[in-house]
Order: structure tokens, then sequence, then C-alpha cells
């Protein structure tokens, strides 16, 4: 610290000197130029009012420029606004200093105002814009001094966008181990000039021709503001050359003037997924939420956490969030604390298994509104260990139920999932009857309970591209169960939203399907992850075939045979027609179902019994 400081002061020192004697050669070469360059000509007044007025000017404009923070700026990074700012504190001092001198009587030509006052910014300017101009030759110049370092990058984009970054790559001491040699912009009328003298070479029909040429080994896609449709189509000639491939994260990094090459992150394979990100106006219905006491069950997981950050943003009179692994509520928490001052927020530590802690909870708080996300969902190990999904799954959901309809509960929204579309898995399975203890309350209280049924989400702990990203970071392989098997994917956001959007329709009993677009090929998230990686699938990094594992199906569904389809205010959210079923029995096979959880015995065929329930009301 003790060094930069010193640094620091030297470069100070040395632009405070640089000042001062542009000062004195501005005002001396004033008078020559006033008179000629014969030196003979200049009046002996003039010269001794210059010679003692001096050190007041330069005293003067030093503690202007000092006051307008020109001795602060770091001139390697310098804009025209600072040079801007260099004339405009040297017109203030030198109009305070022509006044004070006219008030002591130190008088010079009138032209010579003028004169000094030109020669003394544009001096100033030019030594600045020389620094700037060695600084960062020397950075050039040690980039070639490393080639066997730098990277060969293209830029795709010849907007604002890409010229911040070019020009913050080509000047940042931290990134010289990368060179821009090539430019992509569709704009055809850019074809042929220069970038920071960098070409631009053409539209993306040259990329690949441009890649070869120019040897690229890594591309950034640097058009924030490209739309879904054109984004998509660059990346997807991109992905073809096995290069790899970086972005940056969103326009806002253009407004805030974040541009830089730290910024840089990955390609999301959700840009690739073929098709349009959903959107919806949480705005217009999360009224239903402001001013509530909100419970959010499993707040700290991959929903739940979303879950939260998206009721906190839109006022509740309070947030508690229940999470039983401490980690997670505790990152959850410190987010929310950090970018919401105001909200009232409490973060329990407690399990959905423990009903007398829940009805703790909920005689406490007195909540009217419940999103439950507590669940165990991982299909391989449910089905090792199908008890412990009985007893998480099931019954604490029925825990959480029981608890939103003895203390007064508004509305209860649950998280279901596809996979309890006739369900083949144990994880299905509970989620399927956690669909059924929701709709046999709905029947009976005056809470209203619905559930809200979606598939895969991106990004989510224990989903599919955090780990092929493992794998490949691993060398390989990556691993798929089954060439043939599909996914309905959403981003963790998009089905958040679509959650908040789904509880403010309800009105009791419904089971809400989102509509995830089209099913995505697993086998095609793989290959197009190793490409944006810069590897080639099965010759740099290879892919293995595991089979599907026990309870695992082909693709998922979204509705069950029986349930119709009916349509609302979202074109995105669907409502399927409740199965019927008798209450009676079911509650009296939920009792048989804890028998078995508890003993270990018999659990796959006592879910299974529940489950088929309401095919024996319809014969």
């Amino acid at each position: 610290m003790k060094k930069m400081n010193f640094s620091k002061m030297i470069r100070v020192l040395s632009l405070i000197f640089y000042d001062i004697l542009a000062i004195f050669a501005s005002d001396y070469m004033a008078l020559f130029l006033r008179y000629d360059f014969e030196i003979s000509k200049v009046p002996t007044e003039f010269l001794e009012n210059t010679s003692m007025y001096l050190p007041i000017a330069a005293a003067v404009t030093v503690a202007i420029f000092a006051f307008m923070h020109l001795y602060q700026s770091l001139w390697q990074f310098a804009s025209i606004h600072e040079y801007g700012l260099i004339f405009g504190a040297s017109l203030i001092a030198y109009a305070i200093n022509v006044s004070v001198r006219m008030l002591l009587k130190m008088h010079q030509p009138r032209s010579c105002y003028l004169i000094s006052f030109v020669l003394f910014a544009l001096i100033a300017v030019c030594g600045r814009v020389l620094y700037r101009v060695i600084r960062n030759h020397k950075n050039i110049s040690d980039q070639h001094v490393r080639p066997s370092n730098i990277r060969k990058v293209m830029l795709i984009g010849a907007g604002d966008a890409a010229n911040s970054l070019l020009r913050e790559i080509n000047i940042s001491a931290l990134q010289k181990n990368r060179k821009v040699v090539c430019i992509i912009d569709d704009d055809k009328t850019k074809k042929g000039n220069l970038m920071c003298g960098v070409p631009i070479v053409g539209g993306r029909e040259l990329i690949q021709k441009s890649a070869e040429k120019y040897a690229v080994d890594e591309i950034i896609f640097a058009i924030p503001s490209a739309d879904y449709a054109e984004k998509a189509e660059i990346l997807n000639i991109c992905k073809t050359l096995n290069i790899p491939m970086k972005t940056l994260p969103g326009i806002s990094q253009i407004v805030n003037n974040e541009v830089i090459a730290d910024n840089l992150v990955n390609v999301d394979v959700a840009d690739l997924l073929g098709r349009e990100p959903v959107k919806t106006n949480v705005d217009e219905i999360i009224g239903f939420i402001k001013d509530k006491t909100v419970v959010v069950t499993g707040g700290g997981g991959s929903i739940g956490s979303e879950l939260c950050r998206q009721i906190a943003s839109h006022n509740p009179k309070k947030l508690i969030i229940i999470d039983i692994y401490e980690n997670n509520a505790y990152d959850i928490q410190m987010e929310l604390v950090r970018k919401h001052e105001n909200l009232d927020l409490d973060v329990l530590i407690a399990s959905v298994r423990d009903e007398a802690k829940i009805n703790s909870i909920f005689e406490h708080y007195r909540p009217q509104i419940v999103f439950h996300a507590a669940a165990h969902k991982h299909v391989p190990l449910m089905e090792t260990s199908p008890e412990e999904a009985v007893k998480n799954n099931v019954f604490g959901t029925l825990n959480v139920v029981r608890a939103a309809d003895k203390y007064g509960v508004s509305r209860f929204v649950m998280i279901s999932t596809d996979k309890a579309v006739n369900p083949t898995n144990v994880m299905g399975a509970t989620k399927r009857i956690c669909e059924m203890i929701v709709q046999s309350y709905d029947k009976i209280s005056k809470t209203e309970f619905v559930a809200v049924r979606f598939g895969n989400v991106l990004g989510s702990n224990g989903s599919v591209i955090p780990l092929f990203k493992k794998q490949i970071a691993d060398g390989g392989p990556v691993t798929v169960t089954h060439p043939g098997i599909i996914r309905f994917f959403m981003t963790i956001p998009e089905a958040v939203s679509l959650v908040l959007r789904a509880g403010a329709f309800a009105n009791g009993g419904e089971i809400f399907i989102l509509d995830m677009g089209k099913p995505v090929k697993i086998l095609d998230l793989a290959e197009n992850l190793i490409r944006l990686s810069g590897r080639t699938p099965y010759v740099d990094i290879n892919i293995e075939f595991t089979g599907l594992r026990p309870g695992e199906k082909l693709y998922e569904e979204v509705l069950m045979d029986e349930e119709g389809l009916k349509a609302t205010e979202d074109e995105m959210i669907f409502i399927g027609s409740p199965v019927d079923f008798d209450t009676d029995e079911f509650f009296k096979k939920l009792e048989a179902l804890r028998s078995a959880a508890e003993s270990s015995i018999n659990v796959k065929d006592a879910i299974q019994t529940i489950v088929k329930i309401h095919e024996t009301v319809e014969q």
C-alpha cells in the first residue's frame, strides 16, 4: 500500500510540475508571438509583469485543476470528458488570473491573454494524450514480447459495447493475453473499416472463413442488445467451429459503463435451446404479494431462492424463509439483506418433517401466502431411499398443508413436477401424492390450495447442465443415459415468474401446468456444451451412454391422460382438470404409507397403491 501511495504521489507531483512549466511557457510564448518573436521589441514592463505574476498564476491554475479533480484522473483511460474538463478548468483559471492582473495593474497586451489561454490548454491536453499513447504502446509492446500467451480474439459486433470492450482489452494490463484480430458486423457500411486498428471484415457469413484466416482462439459475442433469434443464429454458426466463446452479460453493462473484459461470461447453453425466452409481466399480478406475510419453504434451494428474490422485490409485509440446509439459507439471507435494505426478513432453520416446529412457526407468524418448494428431488437417490422421499415430500407437505389450514393461510402454492404425470419413479410418485393432498384439502379448507407443475430448470442444483460442465472441465467423458432421451427445459427465473403468476390466478384446487415449449434432446445439449467450450465431441471429449436409470423415462409428460387442459389469461399457463378420487380412501392409505415409511417395509408398493386410486374410482 505504501508503494502504491508513493507512486501516486510522484504521478501527481509530476503532473503539477508539468502544468507549472506549461503556464510559464504559454505566458512567455504569448508575448513572443504578439511581437513576432523579436524579443527586443517586447516592452520591459510586460516582461517584468509576467515574471512577477507567474507564481500567482501557477498557484491559481493548480488550485483550480485540483478542485476539479484533474490530478486524480487516470489519464491512461482518459476520455473526451476529461479533456473537456481541462479546457473548462483552464478557462476558469485564466478568467481569474486576468481579473487579478488587472486589479494588480500588472498589464499585458489583451491579445496575449487569449493566446496564453489557448497555448496552455493545448500543452496541458497534448501532454496527457502523449502520456496515454506511451502507456498504451508499452502495453501493446508487452503483448508482443509474449506471443505464445496471446489468444487471438474474434469480436462479434462493432457497436458501442464492442468498442468499449476492444479499448479495454487493448489498454488493460490485466488482459495481456488477449488480442482482437478481427471484427464481425452485419452492417455493410462498416465493412473494410477499422475499429481501434482492428479490421471489420464483414457479416456473419464470414465467421467461419475469418476464424480460419486469423487463426482465432476465442470468440466474444458483444451485441448485448441482440434479440433472441439473432443471437441464436450467430451462436449456432459459431458452435460448429469448436472455438471457446464468451459474451457480455447484457445491455445493462453499457448503461452502467461496465463493459470490461473481466465481465465476460461463458455463452449459456440456454441461448441454444431453440425457443424464445418466456416473458411474463409479473408486475401486473404481483399485487397479491404486496403487504402480505409470505412463507417460502425450501427457500434456500434453486427454485425457492429465486422465489424469495422475486417476492422480495415486490414489497411483501414480511418474508419468512424456512430451510433445513443452513448454508443455502445463509446465502439467500445475505443476498436479500444486501439488495433489499427495508425488507422485513426472517430465516428459520427447520424441517418440514417436524410437525410441531411447522405449527409453531405458522402460529407465530400467521402467514397469508405459502409457497411450498421444500422437497427431495433427485430421482436415482429417491429410488434407493424411498422411505426418505415419503417422509420429506409426502408427509412434509402434509405438515405444511395442515398448518396452512389450521392457521388461516389465504393461498397455498405447491411446486410440483412433470414427473408426477404417470409416475415411473419414487420421486415423481411422491409429488403426485402431494398434488392429491393439495386437491383434497382444497375441498375441506378455506385456504386456496393449488399446485404448479413444470419440467426441468436450467442451472438448478443437481440438474444436467452443471454436471456436463464439470465433466467437460475434468476432460470427460460426458455421460448421457440414452441417445434418445428428451426433456423440457426452462430457466429458473422463467419458471418462478410463472409460478407467481399462476399463484395470482388461483381459485383453489387447480393444478397449473406451465408451457415448457419444445422438448430438447439431452444429447444435443451435451454436444453443444462441448463445442462451446472449444472442444470437439467424440474427439476431444467423449460422450458415453450409461443406460436409463431406475424409474427414468425417455420423455416426460406434463398432463395425465385423464386431465383436460384449460387456458388462462397467460398463454404460458394452463389448468389441468382435477382427477376425481375417493378422498376418504386416500387418507386411509396415507396412514398405511406412513407406517411403511417408518418401518422401511414395502414402501414402493404402498406408494403405488395410492397413486393408482384414481384408476379404481373410474372402474
